[in-house]
Protein backbone atom coordinates (compact mmCIF):
# COMPACT_ATOMS: atom_id res chain seq x y z
CA UNK A 1 0.00 0.00 0.00
CA UNK A 2 1.11 3.38 -0.90
CA UNK A 3 1.58 6.20 1.72
CA UNK A 4 -0.96 8.17 2.68
CA UNK A 5 -0.99 11.82 1.24
CA UNK A 6 -1.51 14.68 4.18
CA UNK A 7 -1.68 18.63 4.37
CA UNK A 8 -0.03 20.41 6.40
CA UNK A 9 -2.98 22.39 7.30
CA UNK A 10 -5.11 19.80 8.60
CA UNK A 11 -5.14 17.92 11.62
CA UNK A 12 -5.35 13.70 11.68
CA UNK A 13 -6.37 11.30 14.14
CA UNK A 14 -4.88 8.12 13.81
CA UNK A 15 -7.19 5.52 15.79
CA UNK A 16 -5.41 1.72 16.50
CA UNK A 17 -9.03 -0.24 15.78
CA UNK A 18 -8.97 -3.34 17.64
CA UNK A 19 -6.97 -1.65 20.48
CA UNK A 20 -9.67 1.12 20.80
CA UNK A 21 -12.59 -2.13 20.74
CA UNK A 22 -11.15 -3.72 23.02
CA UNK A 23 -10.52 -1.06 25.56
CA UNK A 24 -13.81 1.13 24.98
CA UNK A 25 -17.17 0.10 27.40
CA UNK A 26 -19.58 0.75 25.14
CA UNK A 27 -18.46 -1.80 22.18
CA UNK A 28 -20.14 -4.83 22.79
CA UNK A 29 -17.76 -7.88 23.13
CA UNK A 30 -20.55 -11.06 22.38
CA UNK A 31 -20.83 -9.94 18.73
CA UNK A 32 -18.92 -10.97 16.07
CA UNK A 33 -15.71 -8.83 15.38
CA UNK A 34 -17.36 -7.72 12.05
CA UNK A 35 -19.87 -6.23 13.71
CA UNK A 36 -17.46 -5.03 16.06
CA UNK A 37 -16.03 -3.23 13.90
CA UNK A 38 -19.08 -1.89 11.79
CA UNK A 39 -20.31 -0.42 15.55
CA UNK A 40 -16.33 1.48 15.77
CA UNK A 41 -16.89 2.42 12.52
CA UNK A 42 -20.69 3.94 13.33
CA UNK A 43 -19.24 5.79 16.19
CA UNK A 44 -16.55 7.15 14.82
CA UNK A 45 -18.39 8.51 12.09
CA UNK A 46 -20.54 10.01 14.53
CA UNK A 47 -17.80 11.55 16.35
CA UNK A 48 -16.16 12.94 12.53
CA UNK A 49 -19.01 14.69 11.87
CA UNK A 50 -18.44 17.28 14.86
CA UNK A 51 -14.90 17.33 14.65
CA UNK A 52 -12.60 19.03 11.64
CA UNK A 53 -9.94 16.37 11.74
CA UNK A 54 -9.28 13.23 9.00
CA UNK A 55 -9.60 9.87 10.72
CA UNK A 56 -8.03 7.06 10.04
CA UNK A 57 -9.08 3.86 11.42
CA UNK A 58 -6.08 1.14 11.08
CA UNK A 59 -6.96 -2.45 12.04
CA UNK A 60 -4.33 -5.34 11.74
CA UNK A 61 -4.45 -7.64 9.18
CA UNK A 62 -1.19 -9.54 9.45
CA UNK A 63 -2.18 -12.58 10.10
CA UNK A 64 -4.44 -12.76 7.15
CA UNK A 65 -2.79 -14.91 4.68
CA UNK A 66 -1.60 -12.86 1.02
CA UNK A 67 -3.16 -10.06 2.50
CA UNK A 68 -2.23 -6.64 0.54
CA UNK A 69 -4.06 -4.44 2.65
CA UNK A 70 -7.16 -2.53 2.26
CA UNK A 71 -8.11 1.38 2.13
CA UNK A 72 -11.92 1.89 1.68
CA UNK A 73 -13.87 4.59 3.03
CA UNK A 74 -16.62 4.75 5.67
CA UNK A 75 -18.72 7.37 5.90
CA UNK A 76 -16.41 9.96 5.91
CA UNK A 77 -13.69 8.29 7.63
CA UNK A 78 -10.62 6.64 5.93
CA UNK A 79 -10.69 2.45 7.30
CA UNK A 80 -7.61 0.85 6.28
CA UNK A 81 -6.70 -2.88 6.97
CA UNK A 82 -2.62 -3.60 6.99
CA UNK A 83 -0.66 -5.96 4.89
CA UNK A 84 0.38 -9.89 6.02
CA UNK A 85 2.67 -9.68 8.79
CA UNK A 86 2.80 -5.61 9.53
CA UNK A 87 0.83 -4.45 12.42
CA UNK A 88 -1.24 -1.85 13.19
CA UNK A 89 1.12 -0.46 14.84
CA UNK A 90 3.94 -0.21 13.03
CA UNK A 91 1.85 1.35 10.25
CA UNK A 92 1.25 3.76 12.53
CA UNK A 93 4.71 4.57 13.61
CA UNK A 94 5.47 4.66 9.37
CA UNK A 95 3.05 7.37 8.80
CA UNK A 96 3.82 9.29 11.55
CA UNK A 97 6.95 9.25 10.89
CA UNK A 98 6.10 10.19 6.74
CA UNK A 99 4.17 12.69 8.22
CA UNK A 100 7.10 14.36 9.47
CA UNK A 101 6.31 17.64 12.51
CA UNK A 102 2.70 17.93 10.74
CA UNK A 103 0.11 19.69 12.53
CA UNK A 104 -2.24 18.30 14.87
CA UNK A 105 -1.17 14.12 14.45
CA UNK A 106 -3.08 12.32 17.43
CA UNK A 107 -2.77 8.73 17.49
CA UNK A 108 -5.54 7.21 19.85
CA UNK A 109 -4.06 3.46 21.35
CA UNK A 110 -3.60 2.72 25.02
CA UNK A 111 -0.32 0.52 24.02
CA UNK A 112 2.36 2.03 25.76
CA UNK A 113 5.13 1.16 23.94
CA UNK A 114 3.36 2.53 20.73
CA UNK A 115 2.53 5.72 23.28
CA UNK A 116 6.37 6.90 23.29
CA UNK A 117 7.33 5.66 19.31
CA UNK A 118 4.27 7.99 18.54
CA UNK A 119 5.63 10.55 20.63
CA UNK A 120 9.43 10.49 19.57
CA UNK A 121 8.54 11.07 16.02
CA UNK A 122 6.41 14.17 16.31
CA UNK A 123 2.61 12.54 16.98
CA UNK A 124 0.78 13.30 20.66
CA UNK A 125 -0.44 10.33 22.27
CA UNK A 126 -4.41 9.74 23.17
CA UNK A 127 -5.45 6.32 25.15
CA UNK A 128 -8.46 4.54 24.34
CA UNK A 129 -9.93 5.42 27.46
CA UNK A 130 -9.26 9.35 27.05
CA UNK A 131 -10.59 8.98 23.53
CA UNK A 132 -13.92 7.25 24.53
CA UNK A 133 -13.98 10.36 26.97
CA UNK A 134 -13.52 12.86 24.28
CA UNK A 135 -16.05 10.82 21.91
CA UNK A 136 -18.87 10.51 24.86
CA UNK A 137 -18.19 14.52 25.34
CA UNK A 138 -18.81 15.47 21.68
CA UNK A 139 -21.80 12.82 21.53
CA UNK A 140 -23.28 14.70 24.78
CA UNK A 141 -22.77 17.93 23.13
CA UNK A 142 -24.38 16.93 19.64
CA UNK A 143 -27.92 15.41 21.76
CA UNK A 144 -28.11 18.45 23.74
CA UNK A 145 -27.75 20.62 20.19
CA UNK A 146 -30.64 18.71 18.43
CA UNK A 147 -32.76 18.82 21.47
CA UNK A 148 -32.40 22.52 21.60
CA UNK A 149 -33.21 22.22 17.50
CA UNK A 150 -36.29 19.89 17.93
CA UNK A 151 -37.61 22.33 20.95
CA UNK A 152 -36.58 25.41 18.49
CA UNK A 153 -38.80 23.75 16.00
CA UNK A 154 -41.98 23.12 17.94
CA UNK A 155 -42.08 26.32 19.27
CA UNK A 156 -41.99 28.20 15.86
CA UNK A 157 -44.19 25.76 14.10
CA UNK A 158 -46.94 27.30 12.98
CA UNK A 159 -45.04 30.96 12.35
CA UNK A 160 -45.72 32.80 9.10
CA UNK A 161 -42.46 32.77 7.22
CA UNK A 162 -42.33 37.06 8.09
CA UNK A 163 -43.13 36.25 11.63
CA UNK A 164 -40.04 33.48 10.94
CA UNK A 165 -37.68 35.95 9.67
CA UNK A 166 -39.03 38.96 12.04
CA UNK A 167 -38.13 36.34 15.15
CA UNK A 168 -34.60 35.45 13.36
CA UNK A 169 -33.46 39.19 13.17
CA UNK A 170 -34.12 40.06 16.60
CA UNK A 171 -32.25 37.12 17.56
CA UNK A 172 -29.25 38.27 15.72
CA UNK A 173 -29.76 41.68 16.85
CA UNK A 174 -29.02 40.43 20.40
CA UNK A 175 -26.37 38.69 19.30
Amino acid sequence: MRPLKYRRNKSYLLVDGYNVIGQWSRIDKTVPLEDQRRELLDILADYNAETDEDIYVIFDAYLVKKSGGGLHRYKGLTVIFTREFETADHFIERQVAEMGRVRGIRVATSDNIEQQIILSRGGSRLSAREFEAEVDAVSAKRRLRQKQLKKAATLTNGLSIDELQSLKAQVEETD
